[in-house]
């Protein structure tokens, strides 16, 4: 099964147009809405993953109601946005998860929903391989529970690969699989898309960010440059059917660009809202920073959209900064934005991961302090306590953003979330779940 799209897809920009006339030129420029939203439910969750982008596990009290979930459906369908990629924390576990799924679709709003498969029961797999409008992604970040585990927690290979046979039984073709790519899996690419044959499923990478819990683990988890290079050829052999989005352009300096989408898509064709309707223009950016304003104020969703500073200036023209000199800029663009600001490193310089090096003496020079300080943590109280302490400013914030800089980097789909090293995958004492 896969996901219709229920609404043609409005192209017109919102901001000056560009010189080309391309449909990239249109996204360069920002669209009348975003293609796709992610949008994150709640911060609940039944498992702590260290490498979590939204550091959740417990419950913001000042969670969108029902209500106010309705109203965002409503101004989504009035705007013609493409889906709604629903993740959190674990959005299963909110008690009107359903209702919100029924509401979207029977409002011309498709949805991709992102789980640890805690509530995918057969009786719930049977209900969704019915819908045509609906599509599931499983998070699942080891081909084997050891290393899936170390990661998510304990219990949760098992969990998953209960609710994707509880889909394949369903006759739920074509669901998705999404791996967070680190230094302990790349190994196990094959297995992945195994498993996803094995189940009639499509296997989904993801590029690990360090925000979130993920800023604490990065270091240690992140690719190494030979696996980098493991990853690239393996996605030139096997792109043409595995989903990236644009998390891996940073690795077509290797060679020839990868399938995706080779822009920055933040601010420009997709944001994030999250669970207390702020609105963010990455998905993999929740920090303060990135914060566009607020769906509970007047205007609502689409007045963020279409009048948000934020917004506007990252639909500006942009040189290629540090970068512009590179040969290999139009293909890489200078890399993920997020990743550079969680990183410490300026944004209008290279990617921490840049497959040229370029990124690495930068990595070595920065200064503890320039690592920014979370702008929020909902782990579970009985989460290990973050390694890092405070932080400072930033080397280069958005508010004093160079007219030259490089597109920001980070068009997603949704957030992850993991373990509890005092929970098992069955649930959590705060009753929700990631």
């Amino acid at each position: 099964m896969t996901l219709v799209a229920p609404s043609p897809v409005q192209t017109s920009p919102v901001a000056p147009a560009r010189t080309s006339s391309t449909l990239m030129g249109h996204f360069e420029a920002g669209l009348d809405a975003p293609i796709c939203l992610t949008w994150e439910l709640t911060y609940a969750c039944n498992l702590s993953c260290s490498h979590c982008l939204s550091s959740s596990g417990r419950r913001d009290p000042r969670e969108l109601t029902t209500e106010e979930c309705k109203a965002v459906i409503d101004e989504l369908q009035r705007m013609q946005v493409f889906y709604v990629n629903i993740g959190g924390g674990e959005p299963t576990v909110r008690s009107d998860f359903w209702e919100l799924v029924d509401y979207a679709t029977d409002h011309q709003v498709g949805v991709k929903f992102s789980t640890n498969g805690i509530k995918l029961t057969p009786e719930i797999a049977q209900r969704l391989a019915a819908s045509d409008y609906v599509d599931v992604q499983i998070s699942l970040d080891g081909a084997t529970a050891e290393v899936n585990d170390h990661v998510r927690g304990p219990g949760s290979y098992d969990t998953a690969m209960r609710a994707m046979q509880n889909l394949a039984d369903a006759g739920f073709r074509g669901f998705k699989i999404s791996v967070v790519c680190t230094r302990e899996n790349i190994p196990q690419l094959d297995e992945f898309k195994a498993i996803a044959d094995r189940f009639d499923a499509q296997l989904r990478l993801t590029r690990l960010r360090p925000s979130g819990r993920g800023a604490d683990v990065w270091d240690d988890l992140h690719p190494l440059p030979e696996q980098q290079r493991e990853l690239y050829d393996w996605l030139v052999a096997h792109g043409e059917g595995v989903l990236t989005g644009d998390s891996f352009f940073h690795l077509s300096a290797f060679g020839s660009a990868l399938p995706g989408l080779n822009l920055c898509g933040a601010g420009r064709v997709v944001c994030l809202i999250d669970p207390i309707g702020d609105v963010y223009a990455c998905p993999f950016a929740i920090h303060d920073e990135f914060l566009a304003g607020s769906i509970r104020e007047p205007g609502g969703f689409e007045a963020v959209w279409r009048e948000s500073e934020l917004f506007q200036r990252l639909r500006e023209p942009t040189g290629g900064g540090a970068c512009a000199s590179c040969s290999f800029y139009d293909s890489c663009r200078g890399g993920c934005m997020a990743a550079k600001f969680f990183t410490g490193l300026p944004i209008d310089g290279p990617d921490p991961e840049c497959v040229r090096g370029f990124g690495e003496q930068l990595l070595a020079e920065r200064a503890e302090d320039a690592l920014p300080k979370p702008s929020g943590d909902h782990s579970h109280r009985t989460s290990p306590p973050r390694p890092r302490g405070g932080a400072g400013p930033v080397p280069l914030t958005l508010s004093v953003r160079r007219p030259d800089a490089p597109p920001a980097h980070a068009c997603a789909e949704s957030p992850l979330a993991g373990f509890s090293p005092t929970t098992t995958a069955a649930g959590c004492a705060c009753g929700t779940d990631h």
